[in-house]
């Protein structure tokens, strides 16, 4: 991959893998292989998304979805926050899309700005059965998921600015705490 080759689904795919690999690698070399893509690939294309994010001159964060990944499959007002939610389908992962959350215009130029994004469940595609702690398994849900399964639960910062750690209580009264990267469960902390 070069600096001019276009930059797409795949490697936007490879740059939200970055993140993941530093707690599931196993389940991110799997991934890169289905993909076609070696781990070299995945930082390039993780380093030339960094540079367009925070080039001087580079296009806003909602521009760079699109340049990437395409117009979105849906589109969902939420008018009690004056938001729009805008999905993408991604390969690598069938039964979730990416979304991302967009408020009003303002900054650059009166881009809309992007409140929030993250992997989300596809319309249609199955939930899991969250019951039990055996049920949290890494990639096999989400941020949103975990939380409606065992309230009342709790989201703050994670590790690093992609992740949020979300801290619940089993139903058995045990409490935990669960670590997402880009909103899909990596790991039980």
């Amino acid at each position: 991959m070069t600096p001019s080759e276009p930059f797409g689904s795949r490697e936007f795919q490879l740059v939200l893998l970055r993140r993941m690999a530093d707690h599931q690698p196993d389940l991110v070399e799997d991934a890169l292989r289905e993909l076609g893509a070696t781990r070299a690939e995945s930082r390039e294309a993780n380093r030339r998304w960094q540079a367009w994010a925070h080039g001087r001159r580079g296009p806003g964060e909602l521009a760079r979805y699109r340049s990437a990944l395409g117009e979105p499959v849906a589109r969902r007002p939420v008018p009690d926050l004056g938001a729009e939610l805008l999905e993408w389908d991604l390969p690598l992962w069938p039964a979730l899309r990416w979304q991302v959350v967009v408020g009003a215009p303002g900054g650059r130029a009166g881009a809309a700005a992007v409140w929030g994004s993250g992997l989300v469940r596809a319309p249609g595609s199955p939930v899991p059965e969250l019951r039990t702690e055996a049920d949290l398994r890494p990639w096999a849900c989400t941020l949103a998921e975990v939380g409606n399964a065992f309230p009342p639960a709790r989201a703050r910062d994670g590790s690093a600015p992609t992740r949020l750690r979300l801290d619940f209580t089993l139903p058995d009264g045990t409490p935990r705490a669960a670590e997402f990267t880009w909103g899909l469960l990596q790991r039980l902390l």
